[in-house]
């Protein structure tokens, strides 16, 4: 049975894949490091426990801060990127039903994965390759994921790609999420043992360094 911590860190996935996106397509840039775990969850498959989905739990720090400060207030509230948690946990469901298409973004994942072997996690042809698993899947579902952002940023080929790789590493932990027992009634209901178990994964980060 999949505890409070590992929802959190789970939801966390979400966020940050939210957040990143979101920060590539209104600057063109987003923090390495978080990208990098971002998707790198894309290619843990059967991973022996939910913060190693994201190697370590400092993976998802980005994350955990989005969503203490997400569901602490609306004053704090970044609300494009809460439209675009609730768009992942939502397509998540409709995948979840949906076995081809699951195949199919499994066999995707499979060829990045050999990829692997000959470039980094962010090499362009990665991304590029996970991007169109997203483009061939995902954005199929309605509603789609209208991302906004500068036109500048979004006309770059790259950040296209970024932000599509990402937007999948979100419906990954979205999966994740529901498979720790989350769903809507948990935020709703449960907002404020998120905020507590966030708060002490951050400090539990902070000691480490």
């Amino acid at each position: 049975m999949k505890n409070e911590r590992d929802r959190c860190i789970a939801l966390a996935g979400v966020f940050q894949a939210a957040e990143l996106a979101s920060q590539v397509a209104h600057t063109g840039m987003a923090d390495t490091a978080a990208v990098e775990a971002s998707i790198y969850s894309l290619f843990q498959i059967n991973a022996d426990s939910v913060e190693k989905v994201y190697n370590g739990l400092s993976g998802v720090a980005a994350g955990l801060r989005s969503v203490v400060q997400q569901l602490q207030g609306a004053d704090s509230r970044k609300m494009e990127t809460t439209r675009y948690v609730v768009s992942l946990l939502h397509l998540e469901r409709k995948l979840q039903h949906n076995m081809s298409m699951q195949e199919k973004i499994a066999m995707g994942i499979r060829t990045g994965k050999e990829r692997l072997v000959h470039y980094p996690m962010l090499h362009p042809n990665i991304l590029a390759g996970v991007a169109e698993v997203y483009t061939a899947t995902i954005s199929t579902l309605k509603p789609r994921i209208m991302v906004q952002g500068d036109p500048l940023h979004l006309k770059n080929q790259d950040n296209i790609n970024k932000i599509r790789a990402l937007l999948l590493a979100g419906i990954r932990s979205a999966m994740l999420w529901r498979q720790c027992g989350g769903g809507r009634l948990k935020i709703l209901l449960g907002r404020n043992k998120l905020i507590h178990t966030g708060h002490a994964l951050l400090q539990e980060i902070n000691a480490s360094v």
